[in-house]
């Protein structure tokens, strides 16, 4: 017999959802235009170190950027800050993903250096909040996840636009059991979500000089919320006619991925949240893993950087986070250089970040006291990026990979 205490209670909850959802359309219709850096002084960057050996590899980043960016910090140019707070136990402590006093302090920082935070799961012991990753990108419009993967060797060029602030994980929280026996959670697509991600990406495939943006859904079975993202990059692709565009389903694209006889055809790529967050980690294991893997998350008024990676509770447990591999951190670090407007030392960083983690490889971090340091590799990293030789090693990683 059919529980209609709970039909009516599980409407009710739908309503909520769709009502908070549609409220958001309507501000999506009203958003600004972009930050011109080139406008802003000071720019404030952020430091959160997050949990986990986030604050080891957050540090090292953030060591790296100020020795880059030396000569703006002392013009004014650029400051930092260091944000405190957005650990698992304050979250917990507070109940929300991210406090409030902390976000006050993030919104008052025009782009963020984010280490990793751990998300609850059940049986973990910790309370059901939101990922802060989640709450951020929504709570500052972040919509667009950016994450470049190159292997020069496999000549691979991709860069990843996935859809930041809706499809499952926008209500992730949100779900309801209906019953004991039936669970339901909610999907969320709009027209202003995918036309600005899909927009996006074609606009860097011209900047760049790409033939080719590829979509990444399951519009043949997930036909309403996935058809409707197919039919705006449809739209968008009219408004571009010099750029082909094709479509793909998530599960063909995982396997494609691997095909080393078609995966290099592939340049930009614009897919909803989760089939990104899905895709991207397999493309960085081509590069090397996520661990070498960073990330964009970029708004139009704000913008926040970090690994692709989780916090690793288990090197914390053993006292290894000493050893954690920066890489990632120095990577978005990398893309926090060219969005803020210094994009020749964004570009010098990622060539120290090859030479040193891909092609001489002096310091070798295994996670372990079998290999170096976080600060021994951000040390190389540093001699490297100043080095007078860095584009003639640079040029010889390029020829090793072929």
């Amino acid at each position: 017999m059919i529980d209609q205490k709970a039909v009516e209670a599980a409407k009710k909850h739908f309503g909520t959802v769709v009502e908070q959802q549609l409220e958001r359309v309507e501000r999506l219709k009203k958003e600004g235009d972009w930050t011109d850096y080139s406008k802003v002084s000071p720019i404030i960057i952020g430091i959160l170190g997050g949990d986990g050996i986030g604050p080891t590899i957050s540090a090292e980043a953030q060591r790296v950027l100020e020795y880059l960016l030396r000569n703006e910090v002392k013009s004014g140019k650029v400051k930092f800050r260091v944000l405190e707070g957005l650990t698992i136990e304050n979250r917990a402590a507070k109940m929300k993903a991210i406090p409030d006093d902390v976000l006050a302090e993030i919104k008052k920082c025009h782009v963020t250096l984010k280490g990793p935070t751990h998300t609850p799961e059940k049986g973990d012991g910790w309370p059901n909040i939101e990922s802060a990753n989640v709450a951020m990108r929504k709570e500052l419009d972040l919509f667009a996840n950016v994450r470049p993967v190159r292997v020069p060797k496999e000549n691979i060029d991709w860069t990843f636009f996935r859809e930041n602030t809706e499809d499952l994980y926008a209500v992730g929280s949100q779900g309801i059991n209906v019953t004991a026996d039936l669970a339901v959670d909610f999907r969320i697509i709009t027209s202003q979500g995918s036309e600005r991600i899909i927009a996006a990406a074609f606009a860097h495939a011209k900047r760049m000089g790409k033939k080719r943006v590829t979509a990444v859904t399951k519009a043949n079975i997930i036909k309403t919320t996935d058809g409707k993202f197919l039919d705006t990059m449809q739209k968008i692709g009219k408004q571009y006619p010099d750029i082909e565009w094709d479509g793909w389903y998530i599960d063909i694209m995982t396997a494609k991925l691997l095909d080393k006889k078609r995966r290099n055809q592939f340049e930009v790529l614009v897919l909803p949240n989760l089939y990104g967050d899905i895709l991207t980690d397999e493309a960085a294991e081509l590069q090397g893993g996520v661990g070498t893997a960073g990330s964009a998350n970029i708004g139009k008024q704000y913008a926040m950087f970090e690994a692709i990676h989780g916090s690793a509770p288990r090197m914390m447990k053993e006292g290894r986070d000493k050893f954690a591999d920066p890489s990632s951190m120095v990577r978005a670090s990398a893309m926090l250089l060219e969005h803020i407007g210094f994009p020749e030392l964004g570009s010098k960083l990622n060539k120290a970040l090859d030479v040193c983690g891909q092609y001489e490889k002096k310091v070798v971090l295994t996670g372990r006291d079998t290999g170096g340091t976080a600060k021994e590799l951000g040390d190389y990293i540093m001699a490297t990026v100043e080095d007078s030789t860095l584009e003639s090693r640079w040029d010889g990683y390029v020829k090793a990979q072929g």
